[in-house]
């Protein structure tokens, strides 16, 4: 499939002298003017899993632990740990002074609070959940976890995504979204300022203390070098490159692929990859409804599926923005693996997969495949799916839909006569599905699972010995075995791996490299 069909912007519609241009400030150094990946539908990143509202969450919460350039986890809100001899109770000391952004002190209380909504939703958590005897807080500046058995990822859990709030506010059910956005980070949320579809703003939290270590990813010192961060939303991928070029804003987390040769000879403007895990594009499959509840149907799709017609279609011909094939998980990290990997990487077969969708009993049930209209990336993965289906020989409905939209629409567990959904495209980042432990797409726990809820007694029971797996080659194994029972039952379908470009003015330095925006540490020359 070429390319040029799937993706309508060009970079001469970024030239054009007729389009419009937002207005926006003039540029300061005090202030950050930034395009993110898309809307922030809703701030609450428990609620949600969208990236947007997580990279909002890092600039206005901090957490136990983060990870550093390593990946490993490092002290953060946290001076330090205590480690029982039979390793059940870990008790934990907060670092002296830190405030949340209405004045009031940091509690181990409201640490305990944020990490029992945390762990109803993310898969470290409910891990968690499940081992733990008892969560207490001595005294303010203190909180113990005591085990019913030794949980080896204690620190890593700690580190992914909990986000410290106060205890009233962290009492919400994680199934509830916050109405109150008070934080415990660098930045503050102005939230009479959010317009959901145009802007959102933060300001710089005067009471904070960071760490005195430099920046290592999410982890060290969180200096902030900017009064104002502005996060101006622009659906599209022309506007923004446009609004970059004319310094009427200072960075652009994704710009579009077709607009990158444009961008980069503009001397004032600078193009560059610091993504080093990458992120893996997927299309989700309904298991609750007809017609992808039906494993023989599911399996059809692999003998056709190229994942380089989806990589090719996201990021054109810069080939240093993706990698094929990519199995489960994500390649250049242990767990990644070669295991069944001969069902993706070799010759493909359209007639066979037509003949296996004939064999499956596939009866011409209408496929509703969801794309989001702001992403374009992920409509491009939409638009090969979408293509993919029509040539095996399933019905296909392409509902376009912005984010926000989708977003709420696969919540729905309904038939699609009553507004329910067959497949939708997304990308996960690489470190997020990179093992077991945090790998959502892979769960096989079914209602309680992630969109598309597919249940598998068998995944389920490896990621637990995974868990218990006593070293790394053990878990390599296990993984392995994962990686097999994928291609039998096909939960999702894995399109390939991409590596994101950010783009932003030469005077902008200093920025983290990780594949999603960071703003400590960034500054303007």
């Amino acid at each position: 499939m070429q390319r040029r069909t799937l993706l309508g912007t060009t970079a001469a519609a970024a030239l054009s002298p007729a389009l419009p241009r937002p207005a926006l400030a003039q540029s300061s150094n005090r202030v950050l003017r930034f395009v993110p990946e898309g809307n922030l539908n809703n701030p609450d990143p428990i609620w949600t899993t969208t990236t947007v509202a997580r990279n909002h969450g890092l600039m206005i919460w901090d957490m136990p632990y983060a990870r550093d350039d390593a990946f490993n986890p490092r002290p953060d809100m946290v001076e330090g740990h205590e480690l029982s001899d039979d390793r059940l109770t870990w008790r934990f000391r907060l670092r002296e002074g830190l405030l949340f952004h209405d004045g009031a002190p940091v509690r181990g209380v409201d640490v305990i609070a944020s990490i029992r909504r945390w762990a109803k939703r993310k898969p470290l958590g409910q891990k968690l959940e499940e081992l733990t005897e008892e969560m207490s807080s001595p005294d303010e500046r203190t909180f113990v976890i005591r085990l019913k058995r030794p949980f080896g990822l204690m620190l890593y859990a700690l580190a992914d995504q909990v986000f410290i709030m106060p205890e009233r506010i962290a009492r919400t059910d994680a199934f509830t979204q916050i109405t109150e956005f008070v934080g415990s980070g660098p930045y503050r949320f102005v939230r009479d300022e959010w317009v959901s579809g145009s802007q959102a703003i933060y300001t710089r939290f005067e009471g904070y203390r960071h760490r005195p270590e430099a920046p290592s990813f999410q982890a060290g010192g969180k200096v902030v070098n900017f009064d104002r961060v502005e996060w101006k939303i622009m659906p599209d991928a022309a506007t923004a490159a446009a609004a970059l070029n004319n310094n009427e804003v200072d960075w652009v987390q994704q710009p579009q692929v077709d607009l990158l040769p444009m961008m980069r000879r503009n001397r004032g403007v600078r193009v560059v990859v610091n993504d080093r895990i990458g992120v893996i594009g997927m299309v989700a499959l309904n298991h609750t409804q007809p017609p992808f509840n039906n494993q023989k149907l599911r399996q059809a799709i692999i003998p056709a599926l190229n994942q380089l017609d989806f990589v090719t279609a996201a990021l054109g011909d810069e080939r240093e923005l993706y990698h094929v094939p990519a199995g489960v998980f994500t390649p250049g990290l242990p767990m990644a693996n070669d295991e069944g990997i001969e069902a993706l990487s070799g010759p493909r077969d359209l007639e066979r997969a037509r003949r296996m969708v004939r064999e499956s009993g596939y009866n011409n049930e209408r496929v509703v495949l969801m794309a989001p209209t702001d992403y374009p990336v992920t409509m491009a993965i939409a638009q090969v799916a979408a293509d993919l289906f029509k040539r095996i020989g399933l019905n296909v409905e392409f509902a376009s839909m912005d984010w926000g939209t989708l977003v709420q629409r696969r919540t729905s567990k309904e038939p699609i006569e009553r507004g329910g959904w067959s497949a939708f495209c997304t990308t996960y980042e690489g470190l997020t599905v990179s093992d077991p432990s945090t790998h959502v797409p892979l769960r096989g726990n079914g209602p309680g699972g992630w969109f598309g809820w597919p249940t598998s007694p068998r995944l389920e029971a490896l990621r637990d010995q995974w868990f218990e797996a006593p070293d790394l080659d053990a878990q390599k194994a296990i993984a392995r075995q994962m990686q097999r029972i994928y291609f039998e039952e096909v939960p999702y379908l894995a399109t390939g791996q991409h590596f994101i470009p950010t783009a932003h003015r030469a005077n902008v330095v200093d920025i983290v490299k990780a594949s999603f925006p960071i703003f400590w540490g960034v500054r303007k020359t």
